[in-house]
């Protein structure tokens, strides 16, 4: 029960595990996920995670890749109709999806499934029967739906048949428990109810916390460009966790690593652990789940010689002073220019437009920078690292 959200309905996992006991057989345990982008991030990884314990306890897992259910696009948390994906989109994303579920998960008790299987040969009248299983007034219930009504926004008939499908979804792979994040509480219990209509026992549902972007705000997403991906670069990785703020670190802390968090935090409050050694901590820890012991290591030198210990690659010049605090946001491309890293505001909206501009070892795409969002004051003690291309960069100290 480490790190989960709810248990639905209360005691019944206990229940079901006495069950299978003794029936004999491992619970199966779904996890769904459409593949709308290409890579899965730390925040799948908390689910994830959560889905090995369950494996190193003896159950199986059930990994759905989602390819008929991404043409619809999930409404949760939406404010507006998603734009369904392309077919071809589809099958590129879901084709590393199933392979980067193994950098968690024991292949060997895994079942990697695709709901394609069954919903792309379902018949009209089997579709009807379905739809026939929930009622409209209930799925509009849902928080993003009558938040919409109440606004105006449309609602797409498509998008009243989602949950309705991720149900079925746990009918045709027979789930015991089924898991997700917070945002999908609704969709998951609306499963427990077609699972009933079709004449199974219902499934348990699992929640676990959703996992806030390097923004602080929004949870992470790769539309949002707030994630930070498991198959990056090992120095990306390691550079992205870094940026983060000292304030979201507790906050990673207590949803990637649990079991530390508490120790991790008495620490930090009683000034034995100085906040940029915890994240640094965090950052390499992270990074070896995914490169192994010896690349979190060297990502951690590499980015201690750039940023942490004074030295200076050969393109960089001197660093720079400049009086009063580090404002809460930059107006990059007069910042660049001033600053003399490019020639002008609009060679520095090229520049940043092009992906040519890191501040801290991260990639910007905003003419306006928003220090306190990315963990610059404080955390970094007013420190600026500006990077433009490979050949110019400066430190900016912040301070008075």
């Amino acid at each position: 029960m480490r790190g989960v959200v709810d248990v639905l309905p209360e005691g019944e996992l206990e229940r079901r595990l006495e069950m299978v006991r003794r029936e004999g057989r491992p619970l199966r345990v779904k996890l769904g996920a459409d593949p709308s982008a290409p890579d899965l991030h730390l925040g799948h990884t908390v689910v994830l995670a959560k889905l090995r314990e369950f494996q190193l306890l003896g159950h199986v897992v059930v990994f759905l890749v989602g390819d008929f259910t991404a043409r619809i696009g999930d409404p949760s948390g939406r404010s507006e109709t998603r734009r369904p994906l392309d077919s071809a989109a589809v099958r590129a994303n879901a084709a590393t999806y199933a392979e980067q579920v193994f950098k968690v998960l024991d292949r060997s008790q895994t079942e990697v499934r695709f709901n394609s299987e069954w919903m792309s040969s379902m018949a009209a009248e089997d579709l009807v029967r379905l739809c026939g299983q929930y009622t409209v007034a209930r799925i509009l219930e849902r928080d993003d739906f009558s938040k919409r009504m109440k606004e105006g926004r449309p609602i797409g008939i498509h998008e009243v048949l989602y949950p309705l499908v991720q149900g079925y979804d746990s009918v045709a792979l027979r789930a015991d428990v089924e898991v997700g994040g917070t945002d999908q509480r609704f969709n998951l219990l609306v499963g427990r109810e077609i699972q009933k209509a079709y004449g199974m026992m219902p499934q348990v549902v699992m929640t676990l916390p959703l996992l806030e972007g390097t923004d602080g705000i929004q949870k992470m997403s790769k539309s949002l460009g707030n994630y930070v991906g498991v198959t990056e670069p090992a120095d990306e990785m390691f550079g992205k966790i870094m940026s983060i703020s000292d304030k979201l670190m507790r906050r990673w802390y207590d949803v990637l690593e649990s079991e530390r968090a508490p120790a991790v935090c008495a620490d930090l409050d009683a000034d034995r652990l100085h906040p940029r050694e915890a994240k640094a901590q965090l950052a390499e820890r992270q990074v070896g789940r995914f490169h192994g012991r010896v690349s979190a290591e060297d990502a951690r030198r590499r980015f201690d010689e750039r940023f942490g210990r004074g030295v200076l690659t050969p393109e960089m010049v001197q660093e720079e002073w400049r009086e009063g605090p580090l404002p809460p946001v930059i107006a990059l491309p007069s910042f660049l220019t001033t600053s003399g890293l490019t020639k002008s505001n609009s060679d520095a909206r090229r520049l940043i437009g092009q992906g040519a501009v890191r501040i801290n070892g991260k990639i910007v795409s905003s003419d306006r920078y928003s220090t306190e969002a990315s963990g610059c004051a404080g955390g970094s003690g007013g420190l600026l690292v500006v990077e433009v291309g490979k050949r110019r960069a400066r430190r900016f100290r912040f301070g008075g």
